[in-house]
């Protein structure tokens, strides 16, 4: 059978940037039915086939849930490509073998990634990498150790990772898909981009069931969606690319940069605001660590384009700073604090209608604010107050519209 028969359209895109090798990473995520692993073991399955030299290996975070899952699911991609005969199954260890050259789709549990380290091929090199129910496992660390061990002295490879969101966006798998890096592909996708009849009608209903009953699950099980724990401050963020014609629209634009040295960064945003809308703009980041105030002028100027001109409020309790940044030709004056001048900013931030992130642009913005959550007591009860931690970009862009959240009617 063509593989692209059983490959859904959705997919279709990435099945071609798979196959000339277009990225590194492929991290496809979302609900149940989104029919992201059949995708990925689909592309091993014909990857094997087309590539005399190139090998496999799946990981799962606990061995013993191999079988049952990852290994049953290679099967049945070799089965629909109707290539069954040419593969020989070996359940101690678990391996799939390719007859004809010998080649290998392996599976380990990463209980202790550094049981990697002895993985060796008689033939060829691991081309293949995948991370299924990825949101199971420790943190990027232990995938990091893996993909050092398994791809050593490797050129060219391709890392799957196949998750369903976590419920909060402070799980590490999801701070992590928010990060832009080159070689990475971020892909989302649904129960409701598959083919119908894929899924059968007895998967619909139960879907339709749960959304009735209770319509946070469902969006989580069913959409894929991050919908909180209920302590998220900022509930009102589109995480999306701001086009360049959306920025060529904007007019007056607004410029905040928060002090820090180390640990804390220093952190200049960009931002533009549309009233009539309620909606504000973020486009724009820099965040440095131990980076002298002479240093930062130079790195705004340079990298950011910052001109003499262009205004900057920044954080009013280091008025040597501001000194600093003045004698470097740039505008920066202090912001208007006061006694609840944080709350009053932020909950400014959370009337908003819609908060537009540019991950691509501001990474570290789309992080900050999406994982933002309030304070907790001991007994992880919610309570009404703000944590003054990872929030060097949230107090940037305060600073930025100090004027405009202080005038109410705005």
């Amino acid at each position: 059978m063509n593989h692209n028969e059983i490959i859904a359209d959705v997919y279709k895109p990435v099945s071609l940037d798979v196959d000339r090798m277009g990225h590194d990473e492929y991290w496809l995520k979302g609900g149940r039915g989104s029919l992201k692993s059949s995708f990925i073991s689909i592309m091993i399955a014909m990857g094997i086939m087309d590539d005399p030299m190139a090998n496999a290996i799946i990981y799962r975070r606990v061995g013993n849930t191999i079988k049952d899952s990852v290994f049953e699911q290679m099967v049945w991609a070799i089965d629909k490509l109707g290539m069954s005969g040419w593969f020989r199954l070996k359940l101690s260890p678990l391996e799939i073998i390719y007859k004809p050259t010998g080649q290998r789709i392996m599976f380990r549990g990463a209980d202790d990634p550094m049981k990697s380290k002895s993985i060796k091929l008689s033939r060829g090199y691991f081309k293949y990498l995948w991370f299924e129910e990825l949101a199971e496992f420790r943190g990027m660390e232990d995938v990091r150790m893996i993909k050092q061990s398994v791809f050593r002295g490797v050129q060219k490879a391709i890392t799957f990772y196949s998750y369903n969101p976590p419920p909060t966006m402070q799980n590490w798998t999801n701070e992590e898909a928010l990060r832009v890096r080159p070689g990475r592909l971020v892909m989302h996708t649904t129960y409701l981009d598959a083919p119908p009849e894929w899924l059968g009608e007895a998967f619909f209903a139960e879907a339709k069931a749960l959304e009735a009953a209770n319509e946070r699950a469902y969006r989580h099980e069913y959409l894929g969606e991050v919908t909180g724990t209920g302590g998220q401050v900022f509930d009102n963020l589109a995480i999306r690319p701001i086009t360049d014609a959306e920025t060529a629209s904007f007019g007056a634009t607004y410029a905040g940069l928060d002090w820090g040295w180390f640990p804390d960064p220093a952190h200049f945003a960009r931002c533009a605001y549309f009233p009539a809308q309620r909606r504000l703009y973020i486009y724009d980041e820099l965040r440095t660590v131990r980076t002298a105030n002479r240093d930062l002028a130079r790195l705004l100027i340079d990298r950011k384009g910052v001109t003499p001109g262009e205004e900057i409020i920044a954080d009013s309790a280091e008025l040597k700073s501001i000194a600093d940044m003045r004698d470097e030709g740039l505008r920066v004056i202090g912001a208007t604090k006061g006694p609840g001048s944080v709350a009053a900013g932020t909950k400014w931030l959370q009337s908003l209608r819609e908060i537009v992130i540019d991950p691509e642009r501001c990474p570290e913005t789309a992080r900050e604010f999406s994982t933002y959550e309030y304070e907790r007591t001991r007994e992880g009860t919610y309570v009404d107050t703000y944590p003054d931690k990872d929030n060097h970009s949230i107090d940037a862009v305060r600073y930025a519209l100090n004027r405009v959240w202080m005038r109410r009617d705005l």
